[in-house]
This record gives structure tokens, C-alpha cells and sequence, in this order.
């Protein structure tokens, strides 16, 4: 199958509407927001265009969704342990965190976090009349033992409740989070009562050989919660769709959740994200094929002509943290190589404790759109 990256022009790409191609002017290179530069996988245009000649416009129903998840999980991942009877539909991932964080926790309570990481998590919590507890990533970019077992202490000193976010696969490094760690998030979690709230949102963009593990899969998580959906995976943000799955041992908090919840999601997105889990994973392995040559070109091309931005490639997304802090651009380098090299990459301090110095680069666009982005981003600092 055709390499979805290498598909559109930039003169294709600039007709879309979207956040992505309308937030800057036209000499810019948007390499910013997770928007990926595809078309979309053709069983996903078949289920709608078919709901569209149906007028099936209405409200969401069904279990198809989790079916299509489950499959899916059983195949890509060799878990069998997501029950659809612990499922359901929320309007997407970000929506459903706050959610189940409501189920599990009550205003002013802790939520932990991993910084740096994806930013609506600062944002929506917050926003929701929680506490943000900062548990770093280690030097290494990998979740840090000790700074979350001293965030899960502190946390519920005094006996209050508290949750965890977890973002697996992480975001913005890339990171894949193993099994080993992952069971000992579970240990650490049920040691001090903590809840756990995973966002997977990443899960269908491991590449290479690097397995991803759902984190209800590992041995004690059976109290967590995650929150999964196909619009990262098939590059359907604006089809609203997500699944909350539940533990065996968080089903009946998940039991609670409003009725009204379920209302928010579109049944047409329901339709798109179900067909691209069903019927979509080889388009999906051609993208992660296009993903890892370009992991492959962007490594090459910093060395060439940015060798002093420090680069480890991630096993997961379709984004490269930049460590750019050896080029003296301040704590927010995005902002020089917008102005200067007219790329628009996401400021690193967006992303909380060690994201000064930083950016992040969304690579999921052609090898001549990356290339050209650092061919700017080199003259904006020489």
C-alpha cells in the first residue's frame, strides 16, 4: 500500500480548513498541532460517505465501537482483556479524562502528572477545580520510580483521594512505557490508593518492534481506567469519538457515569473511527512504515544541519521532542524558528517542568515538507 505521507501536496494540504492550516499565514510551515498530512484510509471515506446517502446522522447507539476495540486489541496487541460490557463512549479522549477523573476523585483533589507532557492535561484539569502534582520524567525521558512513589505519598497525606494521568504512549518523547513499568505504576498505585487514568490515545502509533501494553493489562491495574480512541491512529480529530474502559475493579465507577456523557460523541465519528479499527490496519502499517522513514530522515537531517538539537527518536506517535537548548535561543526556541524560519513547531514550555528550551515537531507530513523545515529552521539559527 502507498505510503499515506507521500500522497498530498502542499498546495493539497493548504485547501484544508482546519486548525493546523489556518492558525498561521501561508508561508509558514505548520508542523505544530497532531494533524497528520494523509489522506484519509479509504474504508473510513466508505462509512461515511455510506451514513451520509443513508442520512444515519443522528445520535450515537451500539456497541460496534468496542467490538471494533476489542478486535483490534486482540490482534495488535495480544490482549483479550478488554471487555466491552466495561466500555463507553465519550466525546473524545480529553473529555472522558475529565470525566473519569470525576468519578474517581472530588474538587481540590491531586491528579499527577508526568512532565513534560501533553498540555490540555495542565489545561482540562485545572480547569475541573483539581490540583496538578508534577512527578517528572527521568533525564532519560522515562517515567521516574521515585519522583511518582513521592508524588503518590504526598498526594494522599491526610487521607485524601487522588488519581494519576497517565499518558501511554507518552507525549511528547515518544516514549513507550514496557510492561515492568507499567506493573509497577499498578503496584505503586494500589500501595497508596491512587486511581489511575490512562490516555492510549497513542496506542496505534508504536512502530518497529516495540510492542505497546495496554496498561489494564498488567497484573494489579485492575482499578484503572483508560480512555482509547482510533483519531490519532486514522487522523480523525474532528470526528468526535473515544471509549472509556474499565477494570474489572473499576467497573462500578464506570457504571456511574452520566447518562448525558454519552451524548456528546458523533454518531457519524463513531461510524469513522469503528471502520478504521475494523477495516483499516493496512493503511495504518503503511503509515507507521512513512512515520519510521521519516523518524529515520529527521535524525539524519538534524545531524546534518542542526547537530547541536539533541534528538532521541520515540517508538510511539508521530512527534519529535527537540532539545534545542545548546543553541542559546532561549526558553522557548519555537518561537525563534517561527519568526525567523516561518516553521510553526509547539513550544516546549507548553508541556510544563523541563520543556523550556524545547519544542516539538510533528513529523507525520512528506520527507520534502520535513526536509524543508529544517533546511528554515538551520538558516533561522546560523
Amino acid at each position: 500500500m502507498t505510503n499515506p505521507l507521500r500522497v498530498l501536496t502542499l498546495d493539497d494540504l493548504r485547501r484544508r480548513t482546519s486548525m493546523k492550516w489556518r492558525t498561521y499565514p501561508e508561508d509558514v510551515l505548520p508542523l505544530w498541532v497532531a494533524e497528520m498530512d494523509v489522506p484519509l484510509a479509504e474504508p473510513v471515506v466508505r462509512a461515511v460517505a455510506e451514513a451520509m446517502e443513508r442520512g444515519d446522522t443522528g445520535y450515537a447507539a451500539g456497541t460496534a465501537y468496542a467490538e471494533a476495540l476489542a478486535a483490534f486489541a486482540g490482534k495488535r496487541w495480544d490482549w483479550d482483556g478488554l471487555a466491552v460490557d466495561r466500555t463507553a463512549i465519550v466525546p473524545d479522549v480529553m473529555l472522558g479524562v475529565v470525566e473519569m477523573l470525576k468519578l474517581v476523585t472530588g474538587p481540590g483533589d491531586p491528579v499527577i502528572v508526568n512532565p513534560p507532557v501533553y498540555p490540555p492535561f495542565f489545561q482540562f484539569v485545572t480547569h475541573m477545580d483539581r490540583r496538578i502534582v508534577e512527578a517528572p520524567l527521568g533525564p532519560d525521558l522515562r517515567l521516574d520510580p521515585a519522583a511518582l512513589e513521592d508524588a503518590f505519598r504526598c498526594s494522599v497525606t491526610g487521607g485524601g483521594r487522588a488519581a494519576y494521568l497517565l499518558c501511554s504512549p507518552h507525549n511528547p518523547t515518544g516514549t513507550v512505557h514496557t510492561a515492568g513499568e507499567l506493573a509497577a505504576v499498578a503496584r505503586l498505585a494500589e500501595r497508596y490508593g491512587v486511581r489511575v487514568v490512562a490516555d492510549e490515545i497513542h496506542a496505534p502509533l508504536v512502530t518497529g518492534d516495540t510492542r505497546f501494553v495496554p496498561y489494564l493489562s498488567v497484573p494489579g491495574a485492575e482499578r484503572g481506567l483508560s480512555l482509547m480512541s482510533a483519531s490519532k491512529g486514522w487522523n480523525l480529530a474532528g470526528l468526535k469519538a473515544a471509549l472509556a474502559v474499565a477494570g474489572p475493579g473499576a467497573a462500578a465507577d464506570l457504571a456511574r457515569l452520566p447518562e448525558e456523557v454519552g451524548h456528546g460523541p458523533s454518531h457519524v465519528g463513531v461510524l469513522a473511527h469503528t471502520a478504521a479499527l475494523r477495516d483499516g490496519t493496512a493503511w495504518l502499517d503503511a503509515l507507521l512504515a512513512g512515520l519510521e522513514e521519516n523518524r529515520r530522515l529527521l535524525t539524519g537531517l538534524l545531524a546534518e544541519r542542526l547537530p547541536g538539537v539533541v534528538h532521541r527518536a520515540g517508538e510511539a506517535t508521530y512527534l519529535a521532542w527537540l532539545d534545542c537548548r545548546a543553541l542559546g535561543l532561549g526558553d522557548d526556541p519555537a518561537e525563534v524558528f517561527l519568526r525567523r524560519g516561518r516553521v510553526a513547531l509547539s513550544p516546549g514550555t507548553d508541556f510544563g517542568t523541563g520543556g523550556a528550551g524545547h519544542a516539538r515537531l510533528n513529523l507525520a507530513t512528506s520527507p520534502e515538507v520535513l526536509a524543508e523545515a529544517v533546511r528554515r529552521m538551520a538558516a533561522a539559527v546560523s
